[in-house]
């Protein structure tokens, strides 16, 4: 019997091959062709190599043809030889050589051709065949199931983008390249790094210390932002689309999943303003207030941030709105508010565990495809809030949910932590906690690891660099003995054994990266 497609099937669905013999057609096919090609596979021991990453049993049209593909597919991976009776007898073994029509027709199939020369030619011609049985096969069910008024609409929509997502896959087939222009690539980019003047290679957060070790958000990395509720997540990632939009001129993608686009936009209006977030919800601002807003807004007014606040939001719907985002837009950057409440429809779950880690592995995906960071906030589970103590209450990577697919997939994964949410005013050298939060780079596949301190002003639910005056920007980057002269140092995933230097404060390109002077007071300035 022929194996089963990949695509979901029911047994009151019609194969292709039914749905057009009523039809008065005969599905596409080449059946000559492979006999051809089962009849190479059969002269020379290597001609499997060539289509073995292109077929597969169901991509022949007749059974029998793909009982003897499975057959020489068996003894290939078990490596054993591939010729007529060794192929005969493992057809007796899976119990299929009746169903082929006995050992008279296995041996007749090397008379069909006189070498492997044009195997992946004709492998490729059965492949399209395949294909194109395969389209007749999800839009013949559609179309039956569309008549169905017990189906739910959306669902239906979901699962056929699934099915023709799926079916798309399957033909990008990419092929291994030579070093060289991959070489060249990695060249440019690195002369265009150069030509900026904040040296910077990615998109950039707008927050000096953050940038300093990431060099900006780079292209096709997955980043997971995680923290406990009321940490923070959308203030953080709202500040920075601020800043990459409006002082970068970089376009932004948002989806919101928890919050409505106008509770949203009020974000950005409070932080922009910096009107108290209680008379921006009630009107209840004053002459001074009133023009306050009527100057400050405008900076958002045109700026290139593009907001959907669709619930429950679906992998493949997000995938079709960032296509068109990039293809219309040019979007630089993609931010998910948040991870955990997305949903994997249409691609048959089994566990919540196996959803996100779905979900997790297509997000990486898609920023692979689009050559563009996407940044998702996660949530931390409860782990945290059972230890104690300063260092206890700092999250780790065990305390991300569903922890296992979200961190192996991640390019990066960064935390939120904001000791004063815990009670936590002061740390161990005395330096105030109040108003402080820190960003720990807990993973960073591609460079170093590190803790950036910023600004958390709550009553604007906006993240900002600290002043130079007070706190270093980063809790491991200055040494106090020194006055904060020498250079941060990091530690670095990619050597264990050494730590990384960073480039020196004092001479960073663009200027805003001196350090702070010696003796500075322990009280942070907010």
């Amino acid at each position: 019997m022929a194996q089963k497609s990949n695509y979901k099937n029911n047994n009151n669905r019609k194969t292709p091959a039914q749905a057009d013999a009523e039809m008065g057609r005969i599905p596409p096919q080449a059946v000559e062709i492979e006999e051809a090609v089962l009849g190479a596979l059969l002269l020379e021991k290597d001609a499997f190599i060539a289509v073995s990453e292109l077929l597969k049993p169901e991509c022949f049209y007749r059974e029998a043809h793909q009982h003897i593909f499975q057959a020489i597919s068996n003894l290939f991976f078990h490596e054993q030889p591939v010729d007529i009776l060794t192929v005969t007898e493992e057809l007796k073994k899976i119990d299929k050589m009746e169903a082929v029509g006995g050992a008279f027709y296995v041996s007749q199939l090397t008379s069909r051709v006189a070498s492997a020369a044009h195997i992946e030619y004709h492998a490729r011609i059965i492949w399209q065949k395949y294909l194109q049985r395969e389209m007749i096969h999800i839009s013949s069910d559609l179309q039956t199931r569309s008549y169905d008024e017990s189906l739910d609409v959306n669902d239906l929509l979901d699962e056929a983008e699934n099915s023709f997502y799926l079916l798309s896959q399957g033909t990008m087939k990419k092929e291994v390249t030579q070093i060289d222009p991959v070489i060249q690539e990695s060249i440019e980019r690195i002369k265009e790094a150069g030509k900026r003047t904040d040296g910077l290679s990615g998109v950039p957060s707008g927050f000096t210390g953050l940038d300093r070790i990431t060099s900006g958000w780079q292209s096709s990395d997955l980043v997971i932002i995680a923290a406990r509720p009321a940490m923070g997540k959308t203030a953080f990632v709202l500040s920075m689309a601020r800043n990459m939009a409006i002082t970068h001129q970089q376009p932004v993608a948002v989806f919101s999943l928890e919050m409505a686009n106008v509770q949203l936009v009020n974000r950005l209006i409070i932080s922009e303003t910096e009107i108290p977030g209680e008379k921006i919800k009630n009107g209840n601002l004053s002459s001074q207030e009133w023009e306050q807003l009527d100057s400050k807004i405008h900076s958002l007014m045109g700026a290139p941030i593009f907001v959907d606040d669709t619930p429950a939001l679906s992998v493949f719907e997000l995938r079709a709105k960032c296509r068109r985002l990039k293809k219309q837009h040019d979007v630089k950057i993609v931010i998910i508010d948040y991870l955990q409440l997305m949903s994997a429809s249409g691609m048959n779950p089994g566990s919540r565990e196996q959803e996100v880690s779905m979900i997790s592995r297509s997000l990486k995906g898609l920023a692979k495809e689009l050559d563009v960071p996407i940044l998702a906030l996660s949530q931390l589970n409860r782990g945290v809030e059972n230890r104690s103590g300063l260092e206890g209450k700092r999250p780790q990577l065990a305390d991300l949910r569903e922890s296992g697919a979200i961190e192996q997939d991640a390019d990066m994964v960064l935390f939120i932590h904001r000791p004063e949410y815990y009670g936590l005013f002061e740390d161990n050298e005395g330096y105030s906690l109040e108003g402080m939060a820190e960003i720990i780079i807990a993973k960073h596949r591609n460079g170093a690891t590190g803790d950036v301190r910023l600004r958390f002003r709550k009553e604007l639910a906006r993240f900002e660099d600290p002043e130079l005056q007070g706190l270093p920007m980063s809790g491991d980057g200055f040494d106090s003995g020194n006055g904060g002269s020498e250079p941060m140092t990091f530690k670095s995933k990619m050597n264990e054994d050494e730590a990384v230097p960073s480039r020196s404060m004092s001479s960073q390109r663009g200027g805003g990266f001196d350090a702070p002077p010696s003796g500075f007071d322990k009280e942070a300035p907010f």
